[in-house]
């Protein structure tokens, strides 16, 4: 799959915004509910596990010193997801969707950018009470 030509055909679809850094580093900006936007990276990368290249999406939540987090109650939450989990990333709480780069359809991968940012978006709002991304 082309990342980057996915990525920005699908920014047009959405009415985001698309900026490519390299052919494995793209960013897509989602709007989200409420008139706001979240940014996702889309990262291909080799995966050392299963010796295959992987396509990973992420987006900021908030740092992760901004007041208490229920880190019990985040992981109790990922069961409710189709694609994505939490992650800690320089110190920042992210959420994040993985996939096999080859076999993975265009509709699933829209399905996956659209719950990356919607999730970031509202545990950003529900944890931090603001629009920080």
């Amino acid at each position: 799959m082309n990342l980057t030509a996915f990525m920005k055909k699908y920014a047009d679809e959405i009415s985001g915004q698309y900026i490519e850094y390299s052919q494995t580093l793209s960013v897509i900006i989602i709007p989200v509910a409420g008139n706001r936007f979240q940014t996702v990276l889309g990262t291909i990368k080799q995966s050392a596990l299963y010796n295959r290249k992987v396509i990973m999406f992420t987006s900021k939540v908030c740092p992760i010193g901004s007041g208490t987090i229920d880190f019990k109650m985040l992981l109790e939450q990922t069961a409710f997801f189709n694609y994505c989990r939490f992650m800690i990333s320089e110190n920042y709480l992210q959420v994040e969707a993985l996939s096999a780069l080859e076999g993975t359809s265009e509709d699933d991968i829209r399905e996956m950018l659209q719950e990356v940012a919607n999730l970031a978006d509202q545990y950003e709002m529900k944890l931090t009470g603001a629009d920080i991304h």
